[in-house]
């Protein structure tokens, strides 16, 4: 079951939205993400290719979560869109809270697909990749 929220929220650079997604941990749910995020994408006037590297640096990230992931637990991926890009943040329950590794093939094709890419551990052992990806010819404040 996929569960979306939208929600407009006043930011430092205007008014933003934000939309978190909620889905079982599972790879079969993850062209629903893809499809949401591309539509997300297009909405801020990216371009194609932008789109593209969006929608598989968030597949790419999930796939990093999914492998930890605990059953039977949810995915949740939240997006903030703003005048600058969209930042995506893509979270799980784990067993352990242990961090993707940063030397990595899969890290470094995330980061060169979606630009500034981070992750962290929370107390609970939920582990969160976040991506920001700014438009072409949008510099980041």
């Amino acid at each position: 079951m996929t569960e979306e929220t939208a929600a407009p929220m006043a930011g430092a650079m205007g008014v933003r939205d934000a939309v978190t997604v909620r889905m079982p941990a599972d790879s079969a749910y993850l062209s629903v993400l893809r499809t949401a995020t591309a539509g997300l994408a297009a909405r801020l006037d990216f371009t194609l290719d932008e789109i593209e590297d969006l929608r598989i640096g968030v597949d790419e990230a999930c796939a990093m979560l999914l492998s930890q992931a605990l059953p039977g637990t949810d995915l949740t991926t939240e997006f903030e869109l703003n005048g600058d890009g969209m930042r995506v943040a893509v979270s799980v329950l784990t067993a352990d809270g242990r961090l993707p590794a940063r030397d990595t093939f899969a890290w470094t094709v995330l980061s060169a697909l979606a630009g500034d890419v981070n992750a962290h551990a929370g107390p609970d052992d939920r582990v969160t990749i976040v991506l920001h990806k700014h438009r072409d010819g949008v510099e980041s404040a």
